[in-house]
């Protein structure tokens, strides 16, 4: 079985807390409601940042949509492109040169 590769995108807003707000709970409630296989978690190495991954084969319009639904200034960037098993907390983590 081949291992499954994600992309990481980070969440920005400039104006609204992204922490302590639930944001996690309903990104991950809605992906689940639309069938779609989706990581998150508040970002440790940035302020006011969450992380999240999706399969390559997956749409980020729904979920970028919805999140702008609850956070009209947020801003979705794709930071990191096909990694497997990815640590979202800190993204330093996912350089596996750094593994001996």
């Amino acid at each position: 079985m081949a291992m499954l590769s994600w992309n990481i995108y980070e969440i920005h807003s400039l104006a609204h807390t992204l922490h302590g707000v639930k944001l996690r709970g309903r990104i991950r409630k809605f992906a689940l409601g639309h069938q779609i296989t989706c990581l998150v978690e508040n970002a440790l190495d940035a302020e006011n940042l969450v992380r999240f991954a999706l399969l390559p084969s997956e749409d980020l319009g729904p979920l970028m949509a919805f999140v702008q639904t609850i956070i009209p200034d947020a801003e979705i960037f794709q930071v990191l492109a096909s990694v497997p098993n990815p640590v979202l907390s800190k993204l330093k983590v996912n350089d596996v040169s750094r593994y001996a």
